[in-house]
């Protein structure tokens, strides 16, 4: 066991920077799993960050816009904390570095993306946004003495005392090792979503919902687990995880269309592309059901511009063969960001004490049943600060610490990547784009099998977060934005509430399902 004063952040995504940049100097361990800058859902984002800075739009009208899409379960209150800080988040990515896209008068370049009724998307080189704040990001905290950096560590599991968590367990993440307990006065969870849990995924390998699990299994309160988004136009191309073709390029012109050549998206809602993603997500995962194929056309909109304006959907395509100048982009829907996931206050305190998270493996009430587009980094970035402010009010100055260095037993005991392969396809046939009792209580029967023969931290944390969806998407008997029942496809007035549940809730509404 090791003590230390350091605040413990898990997770190296933009969330967990970004809070360790605001703690400084206050003296922060963050755990990674990857080399600082790598594997973080953050750095994979390509649309950018949402704000209000133009004329005309008004923080008041981007939190409508996000009350909107969230479909009735948004929290009023947090729509409009996060949208009225947004601009002050930015220019502070400004002032770190970032090279936010500009107009020839100095302007920020705003684009427009589904269900915002402004351009509000403030962007870097068209779709590489997630990567340059990170990079920019990344640079601050490798200059800042205060913050130390394990990496190619991972987080399994919460120590706790008498409801108040007082450690974390850490594991090698690229080989079996013992586990090792740092014990530290706060702990700040900024680790990923969940969408790794699916077979057709977006996210980077590792974010496969083990710090919602973390945290479930330690008894946080879990809330709105069943809102999964799944975006529409991941590239079909057979890579895992799949390349994003970026909403971007919708908001530029291009349209969807099946192997008819239909615009399909026409007749299914006014906004046609720019409709809410859980509305293009189903209407692509129809056609594709239907064998006809569906791909986004960029031609008329973008032409040859798109190879350099879009260049990870240029070089995605390069890979897979596709010729975006000349064809059309075949797309499939992809897990893509979590609603849900650990309940927190305004402050960013969970239900258990000297517990805060921030990122996608919070539930702050922003997104309801539906984020709207580009409010995840935004989300992360206005949480991460919140934390940060009540971490140093909660601990006061901590005097300067000496470096950890955790000495790892030896292991034998690697993730049964099999059985994770076997989890993902039960998700994503049970509990994906479009759910009904029966699928959902198949995927819950392969998880209790695959949980009763985890031999791991790692594993049995996916299989908690995979409980906590399926049995909350079998529990709400309707359907609201991201998820979908066919045997309850109307939303229900009466259930337009948050779900707020615990892992022993789970596993109960598991339990009756089995015994069916």
């Amino acid at each position: 066991m090791i003590e230390t004063r350091r605040i413990i952040i898990v997770g190296a995504g933009l969330g967990a920077l970004y809070a360790a940049l605001s703690l400084a100097p206050r003296p922060v361990l963050i755990i990674s799993p990857e080399t600082l800058g790598e594997g973080a859902s953050s750095a994979w984002a390509q649309g950018g960050v949402a704000a209000a800075m133009s004329v005309g739009d008004t923080p008041a009208s981007h939190a409508r816009d996000t009350m909107i899409a969230g479909a009735g379960t948004v929290s009023p209150q947090i729509a409009h904390l996060v949208t009225e800080e947004a601009r002050q988040h930015i220019l502070a990515l400004t002032e770190l570095g970032t090279p936010f896209d500009r107009d020839p008068e100095g302007d920020y370049v705003m684009s427009r993306e589904a269900a915002h009724s402004h351009a509000r998307v403030v962007r870097v080189k068209g779709d590489q946004a997630g990567r340059e704040i990170m990079q920019t990001l990344v640079a601050a905290v490798r200059q800042t003495p205060s913050v130390q950096v394990l990496e190619g560590v991972l987080a399994t599991h919460l120590e706790t005392e008498d409801g108040r968590v007082t450690g974390v367990w850490i594991e090698r993440a690229f080989e079996p090792s013992g586990p090792v307990l740092i014990k530290s006065p706060a702990i700040l969870l900024a680790g990923g979503g969940s969408g790794g849990l699916f077979a057709v995924t977006t996210n980077p390998p590792r974010i496969r919902g083990q710090v919602i699990g973390m945290a479930a299994r330690a008894g946080a309160r879990i809330a709105d687990p069943e809102f999964v988004q799944f975006h529409p136009t991941a590239i079909a191309s057979g890579e895992d995880p799949a390349p994003l073709a970026t909403e971007a390029l919708r908001g530029e012109g291009a349209t969807l269309v099946n192997a008819d050549g239909e615009h399909f998206m026409l007749s299914v809602h006014p906004d046609a592309e720019l409709a809410p993603r859980d509305i293009v997500a189903r209407a692509v995962y129809l056609e594709r059901k239907a064998g006809r194929e569906p791909a986004l056309d960029t031609r008329e909109a973008l032409g040859a511009e798109v190879l350099t304006r879009f260049p990870a959907v240029a070089e995605a395509c390069e890979r897979a063969g596709i010729d975006p100048v000349s064809g059309v982009i075949p797309v499939a829907p992809a897990a893509h960001y979590h609603m849900g996931g650990i309940d927190t206050d305004t402050e960013g305190r969970s239900s258990l004490d000297r517990l805060w998270v921030c990122g996608e493996a919070s539930s702050t009430g922003l997104h309801g049943a539906n984020r709207l587009a580009s409010n995840g980094l935004l989300e992360a970035l206005v949480f991460a600060r919140i934390c940060a402010v009540g971490i140093a009010a909660e601990l006061g100055e901590i005097p300067d610490v000496g470096m950890v260095n955790p000495d790892f037993p030896q292991g034998d005991v690697p993730v049964n990547e099999p059985a994770v392969q076997v989890l993902r396809k039960a998700m994503t046939d049970g509990v994906g784009v479009v759910r009904d009792a029966d699928g959902l209580k198949a995927a819950l029967r392969v998880i209790a099998k695959i949980e009763a023969e985890a031999r791991t931290e790692t594993m049995r944390n996916m299989t908690a977060t995979a409980t906590l969806i399926a049995a909350a998407a079998l529990a709400r008997e309707e359907s609201r934005g991201g998820h979908f029942r066919s045997d309850f496809p109307e939303m229900n007035p009466k259930l337009a509430e948050r779900t707020k549940i615990t892992l022993e809730e789970a596993l109960n509404i598991r339990a009756a399902a089995l015994e069916d």
